[in-house]
């Protein structure tokens, strides 16, 4: 049944997920209780992370986890230049930094993205701790508790954890084979500012979603930033995949329409080496000012060490070829994937088809719960990560993400066969005993396609 602030929403939009006052979720058995800021009473385990105990055993199956597959990273070309680095500006680069990030691997970055037609300059980038961090300082910096966050539905689970650790509430908007549906956040932010709540920004990924690998054309980016424009809207714009798509050169990204409109995170963890920690933001001048506050609050300055590798690696490797190695080794993953899913998923379950990135995205037949079957797939020793893991209002229970970017190919075609016989077992019980599960709710990504098919 439809609930009265479900049925209040504007279409293709949730009310906002988080009550102003957050009820504790800790316990007693905790003595620290009663000292605890609010800020923590929202703070979860994040879905992903539960499962890596599970997932890690070499008997399952691992479709649940994003890791980055760098196997084919030239690890004696990393560990000359480390040595290098180390003989030659090892006091350097072992000292203290600054808290924007040294000089040098901005200037790089700026290359980086000029990729996807950013012309920026190195004095708007702030480097941080992965993009994760790039998440929290720009979080933390806008945001107050109670303040609204508009995200896609679904968005990135780790977003959504860094903005209820602000207190923040989240409204998703509506997503199609497209992403973000423009006219969706029109609606959204009007509705919203009609209620007298204060919209801080708009969360989107715009190239191979995580999770519903999906990519935003041109046409639907410049629609997207045309509707900020005339709403007043910031657009946060985090980009960890764009690089790695399969069939075509990158899309411009947002931020290479709009300099002052667009906030643009960026990270080095799936193009190079997740280990190194080093993401960024591209911000307007004012707004890389109290990035900065933010950073040397938080960690002083981020790795110093890392920087001066990661610049060092730029400047000696062919790294745009190194890419398109990745492309390549994850572009054999996804056709596995997908052939596997072809091969052996019941009718009534449909998917998503990515050019580029790490993830499916399944929709499963009416009544089908991804969160109850876990348990059944993880005895069956195949795990994934259930849809309402990346909905921040307990949607998503008929959908689920799979990973293709780690397993070998082999592996991924024995995961979908043992998936393939968790669902025929579900949806055998479901037509012998029925089910009380509803189905999507409005403005919840589907694959929209008939049974038994995929999207090309």
């Amino acid at each position: 049944m439809e609930s009265t602030s479900e049925r209040e929403a504007a279409p293709g939009t949730s009310q906002p997920s988080t009550p102003a006052v957050l009820r504790r979720q800790d316990t007693r058995l905790d003595s620290y209780v009663d000292r605890y800021a609010a800020r923590t009473h929202g703070m979860t385990a994040s879905a992903i992370r539960a499962l890596f105990a599970v997932a890690n055993r070499p008997e399952v199956v691992s479709l649940a986890g994003g890791m980055p597959n760098i196997a084919d990273l030239p690890l004696d070309v990393v560990g000359s230049s480390l040595q290098q680095l180390v003989l030659g500006r090892g006091l350097q680069a072992m000292q203290y930094g600054s808290g924007q990030g040294e000089p040098e691997i901005r200037e790089a970055i700026c290359e980086v993205m000029r990729l996807e037609g950013i012309s920026a300059h190195p004095d708007d980038v702030t480097v941080t701790v992965g993009s994760q961090q790039a998440l929290d300082l720009v979080s933390r910096i806008f945001c107050d508790p109670g303040d609204v966050v508009l995200c896609e539905a679904p968005s990135y689970v780790g977003a959504l954890g860094v903005f209820r650790s602000y207190q923040c509430e989240v409204a998703h908007v509506a997503m199609d084979s497209e992403g973000l549906v423009p006219e969706a956040l029109r609606e959204a932010v009007l509705a919203l500012r009609a209620a007298g709540r204060k919209v801080k920004f708009v969360y989107t990924i715009p190239s191979f979603h995580n999770p519903a690998g999906v990519t935003q054309s041109l046409e639907r980016r410049e629609a997207i930033l045309a509707v900020a424009e005339e709403t007043d809207l910031l657009v946060i714009e985090d980009n960890p995949y764009g690089l790695l798509g399969f069939d075509a050169e990158p899309i411009p990204a947002i931020r290479s329409l709009s300099d002052d409109r667009v906030v643009y995170l960026g990270t080095f963890s799936k193009t190079f080496a997740p280990g190194f920690r080093i993401g960024w933001v591209l911000a307007p001048h004012a707004v890389r000012e109290k990035l900065v506050l933010a950073q040397e609050s938080a960690t002083l300055c981020p790795p110093t060490f890392s920087q001066f590798a990661i610049t060092a690696y730029l400047a000696q490797h062919d790294w745009q070829g190194q890419i398109k190695v990745f492309a390549e080794m994850y572009r054999e993953r996804r056709d596995a994937m997908l052939t596997g899913l072809r091969n052996d998923m019941p009718e009534g379950v449909t998917w998503t088809v990515p050019a580029g990135g790490f993830y499916v995205w399944l929709t499963l037949p009416p009544g089908l719960d991804s969160q109850a079957m876990l348990p059944r797939a993880v005895t069956a020793r195949v795990a994934y990560v259930p849809g309402t893991a990346f909905y921040a209002d307990g949607f998503g229970s008929r959908h689920l993400r799979l990973s293709y970017c780690f397993p070998t190919p082999a592996r991924i075609l024995e995961g979908t066969r043992r998936l393939g016989d968790v669902l025929a077992h579900e949806t055998e019980l479901m037509s012998t005993f029925g089910t009380a599960v509803a189905g999507a709710r409005p403005g919840e990504l589907s694959t929209g396609l008939a049974p038994g098919t995929n999207q090309a």
